[in-house]
């Protein structure tokens, strides 16, 4: 007999990878043409192109999904968290996109109680597509993925912040500092993937930064938590998160030792 709730989860992410499909076409119509972009309060970049994918996701989502809410960057107060919820980043990495840079992508997720059960991130220009549902494994355009195996800080490569890598004492324990990804979501895929084996945000990472991304790196045997090594939730008002680390479950617990001792004495 076929489970009705891993049916439900396989329909949700063949809506949630149409969607992004689309979306990423919608973004690429808008790349490297000129564009009116603005500064939002928060002090992050918003263009046209943001907001026309934004309409085309969130409309295509809501459409097929009338019953779910919709959290999304470009309008954090949508429909507030229903049982079910779709969080979304029309384009994460906006800065990189409005430089006419690659490297950045389209984000959507579904969240129960809290924590995501479907994800997808596509990143429009090379086309790649990562996809994963819970308990379902993570996959890149259709091939299984699995984090690195690799075990200790020595030689690891780790995505930081500049400061907490000089000042935390990441170099003198033997970690290289990986060339930075404009788009959060793809810095956590590539975990997931095993071209990174760990990432270390600042503080200030959004529900819609993290949420696709976390479910991917669990499904590829990682981990994606706070500081503490408690796993986030998506459902708070509150949409801003404190630093998240993610990374193999062999590596995550001395990155995230490390970091909060960092962070702490940074703070002090």
């Amino acid at each position: 007999m076929v489970d009705s709730t891993d049916t439900l989860l396989q329909d949700d992410l063949a809506i949630l990878k149409e969607a992004v499909l689309a979306a990423g076409e919608t973004a690429l119509s808008h790349f490297k043409r000129e564009q009116k972009s603005w500064i939002k309060p928060d002090g992050s970049p918003v263009s046209e192109a943001d907001l026309a994918v934004d309409a085309a996701l969130t409309k295509a989502l809501s459409v097929a999904r009338p019953g779910y809410g919709m959290i999304s960057e470009e309008n954090a107060a949508q429909t507030g968290f229903l049982p079910r919820t779709f969080v979304v980043d029309p384009i994460d990495g906006t800065r990189a996109y409005l430089r006419g840079e690659a490297i950045w992508s389209v984000v959507a997720a579904i969240i129960e109680d809290g924590r995501p059960v479907a994800a997808a991130v596509l990143e429009p220009v090379n086309g790649s597509l990562y996809l994963a549902t819970r308990g379902g494994g993570a996959t890149r355009n259709g091939v299984p993925l699995q984090v690195s195996g690799h075990v200790g800080m020595a030689g690891a490569s780790i995505a930081l912040p500049g400061p907490l890598f000089r000042d935390g004492g990441f170099g003198a324990a033997g970690v290289r500092r990986a060339a930075m990804i404009p788009s959060l979501a793809l810095r956590l895929v590539r975990v997931a993937e095993a071209r990174l084996d760990g990432v270390i945000t600042k503080p200030g990472p959004h529900h819609w930064d993290l949420a696709a991304a976390d479910l991917i790196v669990q499904e590829a045997g990682g981990t994606l938590t706070g500081l503490t090594g408690k796993v986030p939730r998506y459902d708070s008002s509150e949409t801003s998160h404190a630093p998240v680390v993610a990374a193999s479950r062999s590596l995550a617990e001395a990155l995230r030792s490390k970091a909060a001792e960092a962070f702490a004495s940074m703070s002090g």
